[in-house]
């Protein structure tokens, strides 16, 4: 790699991210609107079997995490698995990962504005619709400046932006640790955890769907800002592996921990009536704060009422920074017009920002409310990130002597159980979301092909040969959806496990068709040694 430069460099981007700053970035994006939530949508659909949907959501994102901790260092640029996607498997899949990656950022800061104005209306009425969870006409006006503004604070050089995050990720870590701390001491009642034989299968199911429903997967999905900002790390061979595995870590710990607390917190009588599912209290939009309220804990409560602001708005900071950085890369590779690639001499990606405003904007209007954004935003990143373990295994063929600064034990078993446990993500996600997502890909992909037609000489030249896998992956995904049982939005032709195990063999299957149709090894060879002549410091 060329050597690395740590003063500002015209129209690139700069090293200025330390180790410590990337873990900070992993935890705080992990720590943001989904403690608030999460817990609470969870043990709605999972009831007890709640913690468990942490526990398989730690095990599913700790695999992608070691996946990409090989990975990352390899292209250590920004918005590296738009790379990746590229380099094994021809541009038209280097495009669709690329659309597919910028659709799952552009979500990201929205959905923490959502959550701010939520938990903002128990003071500030007005901002939801009554007896909703839905923004109103003021909360979508609210909701489009809040979003000005972070966008904004991005026009800062990155050393300040992670400098700001720094400082609200140590508040972000304490106030749901010391949460934790004051429910437990507080307020437990451990017959919470007692599940009942009616509701048992029913738990038993809701504690997978929550993972991809609940918010799980989606709270867990902090390491990648090691691999997006990777161009931006002085030291990304060390650095980027341990960033990602330790942020998984952290944020699992302190998910479960407060999951914990918050069974053991909720007052039996407010289960009497309907049970987990139904589970109804006082405050209810902003629940760790009426839980601490109610517990007499009103300083609590108030801290909570801060950090509402101070959690969602550190994440969705440091997601429009990193969600800039993809949008390079998504321009760099010829997804999105060169324009949108432009930095102006402080480095600042501003095009790319504009363009994420934009975008996020649209968002909240089929997407009104924390809970209908968090399944959508959760499936479409484990989708996007579905790709590494066969970028990986590709790798280790084509270029096995190639230096790993982290290399996975065990890739050929761990590679494609990877694959299976997203696939399985994406199926718990349901039909609703899977027809929402497969339906705007494939619009783009038939867009894309069209305008091919009229491009010269560049028909032959995208990679169709290579690509062929996706379109029964994506149909066969959705028709197991259609034929799964009706917590999925499915037929019921199909039983929740016989569903899943369809997967895992539809999984398999296209996992080793993808790696036979990967493009020739020298070709490999030849994309991963661009980067290592351009070096690191671009785009």
């Amino acid at each position: 790699m060329a050597s690395v430069k740590h003063r500002t460099i015209k129209g690139k981007l700069r090293r200025e991210g330390s180790l410590h700053g990337l873990i900070l970035a992993c935890v705080g994006a992990s720590i943001g609107s989904g403690w608030l939530f999460g817990p609470l949508y969870t043990a709605q659909q999972a009831g007890p079997y709640a913690v468990g949907s942490w526990l398989i959501g730690a095990f599913a994102i700790l695999l992608l995490a070691l996946v990409f901790a090989e990975l990352g260092p390899l292209i250590p640029r920004a918005g590296a698995v738009v790379h990746l996607a590229h380099v094994g498997n021809g541009p038209i899949i280097g495009h669709m990962w690329s659309w597919i990656l910028f659709l799952s950022y552009a979500t990201i800061a929205p959905i923490e504005v959502t959550a701010i104005l939520t938990y903002a209306n128990n003071y500030l009425p007005g901002l939801l619709l009554q007896h909703s969870d839905l923004l109103s006409s003021k909360g979508f006006a609210v909701a489009l400046v809040l979003l000005a503004f972070f966008v904004a604070i991005n026009f800062l050089v990155v050393r300040w932006v992670l400098k700001i995050n720094n400082g609200a990720t140590w508040w972000k870590i304490s106030i749901p640790v010391l949460t934790v701390g004051v429910l437990l001491a507080t307020s437990w009642h451990s017959g919470n955890f007692v599940v009942h034989a009616r509701n048992a299968t029913a738990d038993v199911h809701g504690m997978f769907v929550a993972v991809a429903t609940g918010g799980v997967i989606f709270s867990l999905l902090g390491f990648r800002h090691a691999i997006d900002l990777a161009g931006e790390s002085k030291n990304p061979k060390r650095d980027v592996p341990i960033a990602v595995i330790a942020s998984v870590l952290i944020a699992s710990g302190i998910y479960i921990a407060l999951q914990v607390a918050f069974i053991g917190a909720i007052q039996p009588a407010d289960l009497a009536a309907g049970g987990w599912q139904h589970l109804q209290f006082s405050g209810i939009n902003g629940p760790f704060a009426a839980l601490a309220a109610a517990v007499g804990a009103g300083w609590l409560a108030v801290l909570l009422y801060v950090d509402a602001f101070v959690s969602p708005g550190g994440t969705a900071l440091i997601y429009t920074t990193t969600a800039a950085r993809v949008t390079l890369a998504t321009a760099d590779t010829g997804a999105l017009p060169k324009w949108v690639a432009h930095i102006n001499r402080h480095g600042v990606p501003w095009a790319s920002l504009i363009l994420l405003y934009v975008v996020g904007a649209i968002f909240f209007f089929p997407f009104p409310s924390w809970q209908k954004m968090v399944g959508y935003i959760a499936s479409m990143t484990v989708l996007s990130y579905i790709i590494g373990p066969i970028a990986l295994i590709q790798l280790r063929r084509a270029m096995p002597d190639l230096e790993r600064p982290f290399r996975l034990w065990a890739a050929p078993v761990i590679a494609p159980l990877t694959f299976v446990v997203a696939s399985w993500i994406v199926f718990w996600a349901g039909l609703n979301t899977l027809n929402f997502i497969f339906g705007t890909l494939f619009a783009l992909l038939i867009l894309y092909a069209l305008t091919g037609i009229w491009r010269k000489g560049r028909w032959s030249a995208m990679g169709w040969q290579y690509m062929w896998w996706i379109i029964p992956y994506f149909l066969g995904l959705w028709g197991i959806s259609w034929l799964s049982p009706a917590i999925l939005g499915g037929t019921g032709v199909l039983g929740f496990f016989s569903g899943m195990a369809a997967v895992a063999i539809l999984s398999l299957l296209i996992f080793y068709v993808a790696i036979h149709q990967a493009v020739a090894d020298s070709t490999m060879r030849a994309y991963m040694h661009h980067f290592s002549k351009r070096g690191s410091s671009g785009p």
